[in-house]
């Protein structure tokens, strides 16, 4: 869960979230809306990756990031069952 938390801290690792509800691209095509290089968005999608926020494929020469929907799921159940126990507890 702490990978978790990390990577949605950045406001970057946000925006690319963001961008892949759109649909999957590939980070050719995420880093046309970005100020950064290549390394960088590596680097970010790494930590998306590692924290089952993003999934990647090999398609030929490209790799497709998506977003993985079933973890934003698995956030949303953990926060009902810490807001359902601290109602408990009034």
């Amino acid at each position: 869960m702490s990978d978790l938390f990390k990577a949605l801290a950045d406001p970057g690792r946000r925006k690319i979230l963001k961008l892949l509800k759109a649909g999957s691209m590939n980070a050719g095509t995420i880093l046309k809306h970005f100020q950064m290089s290549g390394a960088s968005l590596n680097h970010h999608l790494t930590i998306l990756r590692q924290a089952g926020l993003v999934t990647s494929e090999k398609k030929g020469q490209n790799v497709i990031y998506t977003i993985n929907t079933t973890v934003f799921q698995e956030i949303l159940e953990w926060i009902y069952e810490v807001k359902g126990n601290n109602n408990e507890k009034k």
